[in-house]
């Protein structure tokens, strides 16, 4: 009786394992596709911009040879296809040039000037977070009543009004007026060259070394543009977590709990929640991506040295290498975030892993 039986278990056994090997071949094909999508575009666009990089390096009055050496030395001489291998492969191993703007490898920019950017969406997206999801299951609760029309209303003026616009007004009415925040910038001109970061992250760095009037000053820079992230942010949580909660509150096991008894706060917050929190990984995840590449204005507003406000000064000054570079960086990091929240959604949701 054990030859049978096992043969079968054995036969699922391997079926899981060729399963398990074909779905992680799919997801490296798709994440080696997309990136390589991505370097793609970028190449062409830097190649179809009205910009030489030639002439953004050595200026418009150099020799004639010099350019044409020049050009030689950079590859821009050689056919397309081996441009864009050279391309892929510096790309690969984090070599994006020279800036033109800073002289220093824009790889050496992008490690400066990424934590800030990550500091300030990520304080951003916690604020969004924390406020948006209430705010949604609320709507959801009190669907039509006054409440629920109030956060449709805080949303709609989220996605339409423009960000410049509200910060410039928050500025004048917060900094200029109240004086409850810290001028444009992200450190105090006091501190900043008493202070050394560690990991680039001001907030976490001065709570580490227990300096506790750099953590002050710091927070009274970063709350205001990072709130704004927030608010932006929220418009999309609660709209998307209120849809989830509207859906899950449809379903027959919200009855069948309902007819059991549960208090209508534990059906609510420990069941209905708890499945739309599935999905809702992915909307605060897509949210966070968003702010990491979407926080140029922001920063320029706010004069935020992070890598939203390096792209434009590179843009501005024709620095095609830092902005090409700065792109890839962004781009890549959307990439993993949408892996990471693919990899949680089918932690969470057990119906996707037997897919």
């Amino acid at each position: 009786m054990s030859i049978p039986e096992t043969a079968p278990t054995a036969g699922r056994s391997r079926a899981r394992a060729n399963g398990w090997v074909k779905s992680v071949l799919r997801f490296l094909v798709v994440i080696v596709t997309t990136y390589l999508g991505l370097l793609a575009v970028t190449f062409f666009i830097g190649r179809v911009i009205p910009i030489d990089p030639v002439l953004a390096v050595l200026g418009d009055r150099a020799p004639a040879h010099v350019v044409e050496r020049t050009r030689e030395l950079m590859g821009f001489n050689k056919p397309l296809y081996e441009q864009f291998y050279i391309y892929v492969r510096d790309a690969l191993t984090g070599n994006f040039g020279t800036s033109v703007l800073t002289t220093n490898p824009v790889m050496a920019d992008i490690r400066r000037v990424f934590p800030a950017t990550l500091e300030l969406a990520t304080l951003g997206t916690i604020i969004g977070s924390l406020i948006g999801v209430p705010l949604g299951v609320l709507a959801a609760v009190k669907r039509g009543s006054i409440a629920d029309q109030i956060v449709r209303v805080v949303g709609l003026v989220g996605y339409s009004v423009p960000i410049f616009w509200l910060a410039l007004l928050s500025l004048l009415f917060f900094y200029a007026k109240l004086r409850w925040v810290a001028y444009p910038g992200r450190i105090d001109i006091v501190y900043e060259y008493s202070f050394t970061p560690i990991t680039g992250l001001y907030l976490v760095d001065s709570l580490w070394q227990g300096q506790w009037d750099v953590f002050r000053d710091v927070f009274r820079h970063i709350i205001l543009p990072a709130s704004l992230l927030g608010y932006f942010s929220l418009a999309y949580i609660s709209r998307m977590t209120r849809s989830f909660m509207l859906n899950e509150l449809s379903q027959e096991y919200i009855v069948a709990a309902r007819a059991k008894g549960l208090s209508e706060t534990r059906i609510i917050w420990g069941h209905a929640l708890r499945n739309a929190a599935v999905p809702l990984v992915t909307v605060i995840a897509l949210s966070y991506a968003g702010l990491l590449e979407g926080s140029v204005l922001t920063e320029t507003v706010f004069a935020w040295p992070g890598l939203g406000l390096y792209i434009t000064n590179s843009l501005q000054n024709a620095d095609m290498n830092a902005v090409l570079g700065g792109t890839i960086v962004i781009g890549s990091v959307f990439i993993a975030i949408n892996i990471l929240s693919d990899l949680l959604y089918r932690t969470l949701d057990p119906r996707t892993r037997a897919r």
